[in-house]
């Protein structure tokens, strides 16, 4: 993986001094569309078609949950400023700027000595980062972490994370019917798979934002094996990825799954090699090169386009494992396309069953 990713910058692109001397690229009016997973978009288009929905949430949430969120930190944690933590404040307005945000949202440093981060809230979210991250990082992978976390701003993550919530919710009032039970389970299972992909989403805007793949890569190593790296080596961690999609028989695959139950974010190895595979696709470059789309172009994103390329990014995925159960449904028939139309497409049912019978749910672009 090269170190060294810069592209020739589109015509709206601009150029912000980077440590070390390289130059990262400002991407001018960047949407959240260019760097979000197919799976995490289809589901974010769909529930933004909910017009009103995500409002009211925000106006509820942060009459209570969200004010005692921010009170929490603010008198427990060190908010970050030109005063407090400056080497952060700085790396967080250079990810910030990358990503073209004019206003930085709050950001606080609370006393833990793991490397993790996390945004908060809705109405006016604000990122979170542990103290361990500040001591484990370097420059270059913090401001990818900080990155992260704006990526996630960005996509609204946390708006409709809360509201696929509340439809989880009243899905946990039927479980008393027979199929109950099945429904709220499928429902969480797809919530976590989304997630997930969301996950792969807020990574790509993190590489954007430091633009320095190696750096991504780094974050990934010690958040498996903590901040000393002088003893790992990149093309070995990379090794370990692959063979933890190929390796075994059956019996592994089962295992992998029962693993993944549960969890909201890939395991390390996994978010290397699908960084990894992003960059190698060329998408990376093309958005350097000033080819991605922009937020005023937002209004015009059709629903019948995410759903299907979130459709397509299973079936590829499908296609290229080498995990044995997959090579196994491989040979007993493609069923890829079922499985990615059914997740791409089930917050699109849900937007439709919320909007009832006499609804107008239809596939034009929004308005």
């Amino acid at each position: 993986m090269s170190s060294d990713p810069n592209g020739e910058a589109g015509s709206e692109s601009g150029e912000v001094p980077a440590v070390r001397g390289r130059q990262r690229i400002v991407l001018t009016q960047i949407s959240s569309r260019a760097w979000e997973h197919p799976a995490d978009r289809g589901a974010l288009t769909a529930l933004r078609e909910l017009r009103g929905f995500d409002e009211v949430i925000r106006s509820l949430t942060g009459l209570w949950n969200e004010r005692a969120w921010r009170l929490e930190f603010l008198g427990g944690a060190i908010r970050v400023d030109h005063r407090q933590y400056p080497r952060v404040h700085r790396l967080f307005a250079e990810a910030a700027s990358v990503l073209d945000l004019a206003e930085l949202p709050e950001l606080y440093v609370q006393n833990d000595r793991s490397i993790n981060s996390m945004c908060v809230g809705m109405a006016s979210p604000f990122i979170v980062v542990n103290s361990g991250s500040l001591e484990l990082l370097d420059d270059d992978e913090l401001r990818a972490m900080l990155g992260h976390e704006l990526g996630h701003l960005m996509s609204g993550h946390a708006v409709y994370r809360t509201m696929a919530e509340l439809l989880t919710g009243w899905a946990v009032r039927l479980a008393w019917l027979p199929i109950g039970s099945l429904l709220l389970r499928a429902i969480g299972a797809a919530l976590q798979e989304w997630w997930r992909k969301a996950e792969l989403s807020a990574d790509r805007a993190e590489l954007l934002a430091g633009q320095d793949p190696s750096a991504s890569l780094r974050v990934n190593m010690k958040l498996a094996g903590g901040g000393d790296l002088s003893q790992v080596d990149t093309a070995a961690f990379l090794e370990q990825a692959a063979e933890y999609e190929r390796a075994g028989d059956l019996r592994d695959s089962l295992i992998k799954l029962r693993t993944l139950a549960g969890r909201t974010h890939p395991i390390p190895v996994a978010r290397a090699a699908e960084l990894r595979r992003w960059i190698e696709s060329g998408e990376y470059q093309s958005v350097l090169a000033g080819d991605y789309p922009r937020r005023g172009d937002d209004r015009n994103a059709s629903m019948t386009d995410d759903v299907k390329a979130a459709a397509q990014s299973y079936r590829e995925a499908f296609a290229r494992s080498e995990d044995p159960l997959i090579g196994l449904l491989r040979k007993v028939g493609d069923g890829a396309s079922g499985v990615g139309e059914w997740v791409g497409a089930g917050a699109g049912r849900v937007r439709d069953w919320m909007k009832g019978p006499n609804g107008t749910a239809d596939d034009d672009p929004r308005d």
